[in-house]
């Protein structure tokens, strides 16, 4: 996994140290003179740029006031927009309320009386269990998943399903920011009474005396208190009582003795089943709505607290408490949730302030400044951050997004993106419009057909995670502008999604965009501005490169990185590589190469210190009669070497 960093300037100080080859000098150079008459033109423009429509159906955003615990009761898919939101469920489960009230005979349990619907007894087995089943196969599949997880939970899972359970969410969360988790709680003022697993916890019910989200201003927090603040008002009208009510479906153990509920959590099972429904998790919708808004808050570990969000979730499957479907939904609820009270007018000063806040009291506790708190960041280790692999929160990322189930509809039907849910990324891509974000979202959307997400507005198939590191595909023309002077992901920024697609990615301005995923598009590269950064050896897809202003840099943590097509760097422009003596850093090209003229820019990474002597490959593939203008390799006296279609230095001292 590569290292967090801020790609800076060369300082006047050290040019002394550095030798400059000019395209006359040097021995073993090809010195015939050739130019670049003859340069390729950059990839052709696709016609188009790819949008994502707001779909033509009731928004959760401008009906998420409907959502009243108080009315829980008398909630309907008509009037509720919670109840509205996971109705999917419907094809699965038809709930005691629509049964009566259609005087609907169900085979399977009997015939319902006449009787109030919020009168369930919350008991399955009793013949009368909330509801009927209509897709017989999906929820036999979601108990049995948590009676095989019930009963294969390590004894360090039980402990983490108990805090989770037991702890204020939005405290128990804030383990995902990683190194910034004391500096987040002690500024945030946060406190909790769980910090360990009580010997009696079998047979007494321990409630957190802790204050969960922290100090607000009210509480005279001038430092974090618009954070707190924020978090506090995520949950707005975001009760998940009314779906509770609305779709009576018990929790996975009054299903099945099978499902093993954690014995220091029997002391929390409800004595009242028929108030305590397991569809939708309550737990995941409060925790994922607290990590998204963290995540909106302080961007630089987004990813991580999706993940921690997302694990939360899971945690409940394996107490005991919830199924995979109650999960699954819960997240679903908590990005509806945050959608709307982040697009809410009345929190827009309060959103600007928080994320301020998070920065600035964050930075100083830490004894960071903006050009490097996102490597603190990131400055874990899996030792110390169990959030700090990129690989390992993927796979968990695309294992708890639907926990097992099969697709069950239609594999193909085309991504739809909620009105207003660009809000959820416009900290982290600060340099995209909000149509940008709204094709972001869109592009690493899970694909449609498993049970209950796919509903109208979209929100079922949201992979916040993969939405937070970058595009999916590139679809038309998709061209980005970041400006460096502006700090952090506008100056900087990695892409690490496998991006696919025909499109054509075009750069402008000043940043530094690193691409790090397994890429397939084939439209092809342009910078006009800044740096594109391959950091794996699929970086740039499969299409033509052409750098007509600025650089392009290979990275050593791609080995090597191989270009399909043309790769062009026109004069005025730079090569940099960074070697690592191990075939990282170097340039494979398939097609014509074109780089007279221009300028390379030879680093070395990973502690690889090359002796005198030696001769070391950068470049392969069609490199005819050229030369760089300039070459400069930092720290040695080396000489560039052409020949038998290679581009080398030698190192002299």
């Amino acid at each position: 996994m590569r290292s967090y960093r801020m790609r800076l300037s060369l300082p006047a100080a050290l040019v002394s140290s550095v030798f400059m080859l000019t395209a006359c000098g040097g021995d073993d150079v090809n010195n015939n003179g050739s130019t670049n008459a003859s340069a390729p033109s950059a990839p052709p423009n696709p016609s188009f740029v790819d949008s994502a429509p707001i779909p033509d159906v009731p928004a959760f955003v401008d009906n998420i006031a409907t959502n009243q615990r108080g009315d829980a009761r008398f909630a309907t898919v008509a009037t509720n927009a919670g109840v509205r939101l996971v109705s999917r469920y419907l094809d699965l489960w038809m709930p005691l309320t629509l049964l009566v009230d259609a005087g609907v005979t169900a085979p399977a349990v009997g015939t319902f009386p006449e009787i109030v619907a919020s009168k369930w007894t919350g008991l399955p087995n009793d013949g009368n269990p909330g509801g009927t089943i209509l897709n017989a196969p999906v929820l036999a599949q979601n108990i049995q998943f948590s009676v095989d997880e019930t009963t294969n939970r390590t004894q360090a899972q039980a402990d983490a399903a108990y805090f989770d359970d037991r702890r204020g969410k939005g405290f128990s969360v804030t383990d995902g920011m990683g190194p910034l988790t004391d500096a987040w709680r002690a500024a945030a003022q946060q406190t909790t009474t769980i910090t360990s697993i009580p010997a009696n916890a079998t047979t007494t019910l321990f409630n957190d005396n802790g204050n969960n989200i922290g100090v607000g201003t009210s509480g005279g927090n001038t430092a974090f208190g618009h954070v707190v603040d924020l978090l506090s008002a995520m949950g707005n009208n975001a009760s998940t009582e009314p779906a509770k009510r609305f779709y009576k479906y018990a929790r996975p153990y009054r299903w099945s003795t099978s499902v093993i509920v954690d014995p220091t959590l029997v002391p929390a099972e409800s004595s009242d089943p028929t108030t305590d429904g397991g569809f939708i998790s309550g737990h995941e919708a409060e925790a994922m709505r607290d990590a998204l808004t963290m995540a909106y808050c302080l961007p630089e570990r987004g990813p991580e607290m999706i993940s921690r969000g997302l694990e939360l979730g899971e945690n409940r499957i394996l107490a005991g408490m919830h199924s995979p479907l109650d999960v699954m939904a819960g997240r679903m609820f908590a990005i509806a949730a945050a959608v709307a009270n982040l697009n809410d007018p009345a929190n827009a000063t309060l959103k600007s302030q928080a994320v301020q806040q998070a920065h600035t009291a964050l930075e100083a506790a830490t004894n960071t400044t903006p050009a490097n708190f996102l490597a603190f960041a990131h400055s874990g280790t899996p030792a110390t951050d169990r959030f700090a692999d990129f690989a390992t929160n993927k796979a968990n990322d695309i294992r708890r997004m639907t926990f097992g189930f099969p697709q069950i509809e239609s594999t193909d039907a085309p991504p739809v993106v909620p009105k207003g849910a660009e809000v959820l990324l416009e900290t982290r891509y600060p340099y995209l419009t909000a149509d940008q974000r709204r094709v972001v979202i869109k592009t690493t959307e899970f694909p449609s057909g498993f049970p209950v997400l796919d509903d109208p507005e979209g929100y079922g198939r949201i992979d916040a995670f993969a939405a937070f590191n970058g595009y999916g595909q590139f679809n038309g023309s998709v061209v980005i502008s970041m400006d460096a002077t502006q700090g952090g992901f506008s100056a900087n920024d990695t892409w690490r999604n496998d991006i696919s697609g025909s499109g054509k990615l075009t750069l402008n301005g000043s940043g530094t965009l690193q691409l790090a995923g397994n890429n397939s598009y084939s439209g092809g590269t342009q910078v006009s501005g800044g740096a594109i950064e391959a950091d794996s050896a699929t970086a740039f897809g499969t299409g033509d490169v052409f750098v007509g202003a600025g650089s392009a840099i290979v990275s050593a943590s791609a080995t090597p990185v191989k270009v399909g097509g043309k790769f062009t760097v026109l004069p005025g422009t730079t090569l940099e590589m960074a070697v690592d003596g191990s075939g990282g850093g170097q340039l494979n090209v398939g097609g014509q190469l074109t780089f007279a003229g221009s300028t390379l820019h030879v680093t070395f990474a990973n502690g690889f210190t090359p002796k005198a002597g030696d001769t070391i490959q950068l470049i392969t593939g069609g490199v005819g009669n050229q030369q760089f203008s300039t070459v400069t390799v930092d720290g040695h006296n080396a000489s560039a070497v052409y020949a038998n279609g290679t581009v080398s230095i030698r190192i002299n001292s």
